[in-house]
């Protein structure tokens, strides 16, 4: 966009993650821990927050981490923005649907009746709880509840990059890849299946949302097609001219009891908003990602 004066906030002790800001313009960083009171002083010359920090980990077992990073940081940076009177546009996630008994939908109504299946994903829907209890708030906010989200720089989040990522090298090392088995007599091997979507058409939307005049409150961003894994896997085979081998390997024990098996988005209350772009299909993602990235060791 052209935009130069922007703050970045991050753990910047993280050296393995320079890669991703260290060619980029920007006018200062500031650490995680010090944002707020950053914030606080500096508040009046912000345009908008794009709060995106938060511990990932759908693995991690640690409540009190969660509660910390993902819970009161970001009731700190809610408060502040109201206070201040800063456009907030915050990420949630599709954990927060945990096995997809309610199914699907960015309604306000369901968030209260959705179990997620991991501390993670619990953490997100508090958030998202408390939020629609708040009477005070930004001039405008959304929360985005991102699908299964895959592409360039994301080299620095180990077992949480995507399948994608992971099968690529798997392809470079061995030529070949293991996804995970179902453990579920509904599913087929490989047949688990996710709304995969690139990450340029999830930066698209969120800067349609800043610009528009969308709605206040929670939005899916998805693509609203589910895919299955061995789709995924198979289309980094074709994008780099390979035959696809793969084979199926067990569900490790300790997320096999709160693996998500599908994921939809429904993408209606994003798209009655106005927003008017089509998502890269998965083969078209794919390419680019593993042509244009992977392939060219290439940062966007």
């Amino acid at each position: 966009m052209g935009r130069t004066d922007i703050v970045l906030c991050d753990d910047f002790s993280r050296a393995d993650k320079a890669r991703n800001w260290e060619s980029k313009q920007f006018q200062e960083k500031v650490e995680r821990e010090v944002f707020a009171e950053w914030l606080k002083t500096n508040g009046s010359s912000v345009e908008l927050v794009f709060h995106l920090g938060a511990r990932t980990d759908t693995t991690e077992q640690d409540r009190e981490l969660f509660d910390r990073l993902n819970v009161h940081y970001s009731q700190e940076v809610w408060r502040i923005c109201t206070a201040q009177q800063i456009p907030l546009i915050y990420a949630s996630s599709a954990a927060t649907y945990g096995g997809g008994e309610h199914g699907y939908a960015d309604t306000h109504e369901l968030v209260d009746q959705l179990q997620p299946l991991n501390p993670y994903g619990d953490s997100k829907n508090q958030f998202d709880a408390w939020v629609l209890e708040q009477n005070e708030t930004p001039p405008y906010w959304h929360g985005l509840k991102f699908f299964n989200v895959y592409g360039p720089n994301e080299y620095h989040k180990g077992r949480m990059a995507s399948v994608i990522f992971h099968t690529y090298h798997q392809i470079q090392k061995t030529g070949a890849m293991k996804l995970f088995r179902s453990h579920r007599e509904d599913f087929k091997d490989g047949e688990q299946s996710r709304d995969f979507i690139y990450v340029k058409d999830v930066v698209q939307m969120m800067i349609w949302l800043w610009q528009n005049t969308a709605p206040n409150g929670l939005y899916n961003i998805g693509t609203g097609q589910a895919r299955t894994f061995y789709d995924l896997a198979a289309n980094t085979f074709t994008a780099q001219d390979k035959a696809p081998a793969i084979s199926f390997i067990d569900t490790p024990a300790d997320i096999r009891d709160t693996y998500q098996y599908f994921t939809e988005a429904d993408m209606g209350k994003l798209r009655n908003a106005g927003y008017p772009h089509p998502t890269h299909s998965l083969e078209a993602g794919i390419k680019d990602y593993v042509q244009q990235y992977l392939m060219e060791d290439r940062i966007w």
